[in-house]
């Protein structure tokens, strides 16, 4: 069933999304001090293209992890945070597409949040 709602979500936008994430870690990377965020930016991209079959768990947010989620929101994660939120939305307009929707809502969370945020 993951491989399948992997597949369909590559073709429903979810690329898009990953796309979004690569750039973000672009324009994060230009900087010394952004190459940390950067790199988070890619690991969540990589995410992005198969994210059924995956758990995002929240852990220790230590003081280190919450200045970097601090400067995160500020520059980038409230973009990406509201691209996917809408698209959730527009995606659970219709019934078969309420899973794509929560995916799009649990990338919504993590893009507000991402450092302290472990992949399972």
């Amino acid at each position: 069933m993951s491989l399948l709602g992997n597949i369909l979500w590559l073709i429903l936008g979810g690329l898009i999304c990953a796309i979004g994430w690569f750039f973000a870690g672009i324009l994060c990377c230009i900087t010394i001090i952004g190459i940390p965020v950067g790199l988070q930016c890619f690991k969540f991209a990589s995410l992005m293209l198969c994210p059924f079959g995956k758990e995002i768990v929240y852990g220790n947010f230590s003081g280190g992890s919450m200045i970097l989620n601090i400067f995160w929101l500020l520059f980038c994660g409230w973009e990406l945070a509201a691209a996917s939120a809408i698209s959730g939305i527009v995606c659970c307009i219709t019934i078969i597409g309420i899973p794509f929707g929560l995916q799009h809502f649990k990338f919504a969370l993590l893009a507000l949040l991402p450092f302290g945020a472990e992949v399972r």
